[in-house]
């Protein structure tokens, strides 16, 4: 017994360091890394150097402790801001798109794989949700800067699609476990549905509540106040899950709140649970690999791959237009958020349910599942970067690299002590102030410190240590940022030159010609973008005023913008997407149409010469009306 501890741990370990080295390769050379991490299982499995894992049980258990601490993870590390700004998106994606996706795969499946569609359909609602974990390392670790709002839409909807995916695969599984057929989805089932959302919103609130208060109020050494955290989370997760809730949707709250409130010992929590996540997500997919038996896939290896092509290229990108119509997202924005629609550990952790409740078809529907996820995975999760850059979605970096270590103060949950580098070319170098609310105090020059006050102007590599209230604003990193790398198209990007916001719009009515609405005469320019960018504005937004571009170029911490681009002459996006029109281009030709043929006082219809332009659906530019987004409204 002793013996087989040993040897488990040693292989255990060995996988798990093995896998941790891989990633820097990964990193090299632009592979997802969680799959590299599942290739790992699958290597070293019974197919490979024959480390035989079968224990379903196991995996699905230990699967289901790891998402459980991916969702709190990624709900703290979710602003709140952002999930103010895409939560009704992300949910309709995460509940109609779920449907729609699943029925549209199990119609595929029922055909394809010649299995009942009650069966295609259960492998709907397992590979129907978004992988939180895969979608999470892409758009934070991957290095592509993309738009706030599509960044926030696609992280919100992997963080809380899980549950509706969860739903409908255990609905299923008891419905052909009992030998029932549709009939027995009745209103009860709705019913429990909205049952499990609703606890899983209010205990997830109640345990976030919890966490917090706990924390603050409770003096624990700093090192076990992550672990508390940690505990804390699964049995919010637990206790939900026990009494009828979604556990899931409960800690992904529980973590979105208490990442978004005042509490104690924050950096060491943050730090200590990207240790955790990672290694959580290693041990999910390490296990998931080893539970698959690669000699099975050759028998269904066709069908599964046509699946999954189908899932990637029209289930998905049709779920995620219907969804998002009502939102008016643009084309490029909708484009990306139905390409990066990532497979990963929940769909296989799902398909394991069908094995363990020995249902007909059971490794079929698995190994299917094990199949999709590898396809999505390798086509989506290694385009990710190119497809963004096609589309005209990367934003050009506005801060450089930043060198700086946040450190918590004792006994406050308020301030922390930050500690910069003083980066070379960074404006603090070059003679910029710190301002006095920053309370800067110490000063580390060649080795030898000394006060802020007699340290004279900073110089680079200098270390600086400041005082500061734990939600500072951004103005700091950018006083210490070494310049943005400056890109070739940057200049093309945020326009030509810039323009001062707090200037009448009058003054570009002047200027470039066209007509203000009666309201919008006496607004500023920032004003007058807020207003037609519907009244939120984010970098890189943009605005047709005429014959030229407006370009946010810096926004504040509150949205407010700050700094405005002219683009001279705008062009068209790298990319025509002939796909995805949303409510407003639809109206918009549809009143072009109607408004073709207009009958005349005799009765008779007044048509328009065969020669005169005719829009081009869906794909015409229209300046946008006041509260709403421009067509060309993406980053060009």
């Amino acid at each position: 017994m002793m013996d087989a501890i040993y040897v488990v741990t040693l292989v255990s370990m060995l996988l798990v360091l093995f896998a941790t080295f891989s990633s820097l390769l990964a990193f090299r050379f632009g592979a997802p890394l969680l799959l590299l991490f599942l290739a790992i299982g699958l290597i070293s499995g019974v197919d490979g150097l024959g480390v035989n894992f079968d224990n379903a049980p196991v995996a699905y258990f230990v699967g289901d402790l790891a998402l459980a601490l991916i969702l709190f993870d990624s709900g703290f590390s979710t602003p709140y801001q952002s999930f103010r700004q895409a939560v009704w998106p992300a949910a309709v994606m995460s509940t109609v798109g779920v449907l729609i996706t699943a029925a549209l795969v199990g119609l595929a499946a029922h055909f394809l794989l010649h299995v009942t569609f009650i069966s295609g359909l259960l492998l709907g609602a397992i590979v129907a949700s978004t992988d939180a974990a895969a979608v999470f390392f892409l758009l934070r670790a991957g290095g592509i800067n993309i738009r706030e709002k599509v960044r926030a839409t696609l992280e919100i909807e992997s963080g809380t699609n899980d549950p509706m995916a969860i739903f409908l695969t255990l609905a299923l599984v008891g419905i052909i476990s009992s030998g029932a057929g549709f009939e027995s989805l009745t209103t009860d089932v709705v019913i429990l549905f909205f049952k499990e959302m609703a606890l899983g919103v209010l205990f997830g609130l109640a345990g976030g509540m919890l966490i917090v208060s706990l924390v603050n109020r409770i003096k624990m050494e700093r090192g076990l106040t992550p672990i508390f955290v940690l505990s804390l989370s699964l049995l919010v997760f637990s206790l939900t899950g026990a009494i009828g809730g979604s556990g899931f949707l409960a800690v992904y709250v529980a973590g979105l709140y208490a990442g978004n409130s005042d509490i104690r010992s924050e950096a060491v929590i943050r730090h200590f649970q990207d240790g955790v996540t990672w290694l959580a997500q290693i041990i999910m997919f390490l296990l998931l690999g080893l539970l698959a038996t690669p000699s099975q896939f050759a028998a269904i290896a066709l069908p599964a791959i046509a699946i999954a092509l189908f899932l990637i290229l029209i289930a998905r990108p049709l779920a995620v237009w219907l969804s998002l119509l009502p939102f008016n997202y643009q084309r490029e924005e909708t484009a990306f958020v139905a390409w990066v629609g990532l497979r990963g550990a929940v769909s296989i952790l799902l398909a394991i349910l069908p094995v363990l409740y020995r249902l007909e078809n059971g490794m079929v529907i698995f190994n299917t599942a094990f199949i999709i996820v590898l396809v999505s995975l390798l086509v989506q999760g290694w385009t990710i970067g190119p497809v963004a850059r096609r589309l005209g979605l990367i934003v050009p970096a506005r801060v450089g690299p930043v060198d700086k270590v946040e450190l918590e103060l004792p006994g406050t949950a308020h301030h922390e002590l930050l500690a910069y580098r003083v980066v070379p070319d960074s404006p603090v170098a070059k003679g910029a102030r710190i301002p006095r609310w920053a309370r800067p105090s110490l000063v580390i020059r060649d080795g030898q410190s000394m006060r802020y006050q007699y340290a004279g102007r900073l110089r680079a590599n200098d270390y600086v240590y400041l005082f500061i209230s734990q939600r500072y604003p951004r103005l700091l990193d950018r006083l210490f940022a070494s310049q943005a790398p400056v890109d070739e198209d940057d200049a093309e990007f945020f326009g030509a030159f810039a323009i001062d916001p707090s200037r009448p719009a009058r003054e570009l009515q002047a200027a470039y010609g066209p007509e203000l609405a009666p309201d919008e005469q006496d607004k500023t320019i920032a004003e007058l973008m807020t207003d037609r960018l519907g009244g939120r504005a984010e970098i890189a937004d943009r605005v047709a005023f005429g014959p030229v571009e407006l370009i946010v170029r810096d926004v504040s911490d509150n949205s407010k913008i700050i700094s405005v681009g002219i683009a001279l002459a705008p062009e068209e996006p790298k990319t025509q997407i002939p796909l995805f029109p949303n409510l407003r281009e639809i109206r918009t030709y549809l009143k072009k149409r109607f408004e073709k043929s207009v009958p005349t006082a005799d009765g008779k219809e007044d048509s328009v010469p065969d020669n005169a332009a005719e829009p081009s659906f869906p794909n015409e530019t229209q300046t946008a009306e006041p509260g709403e987004k421009s067509d060309k409204d993406t980053a060009a």
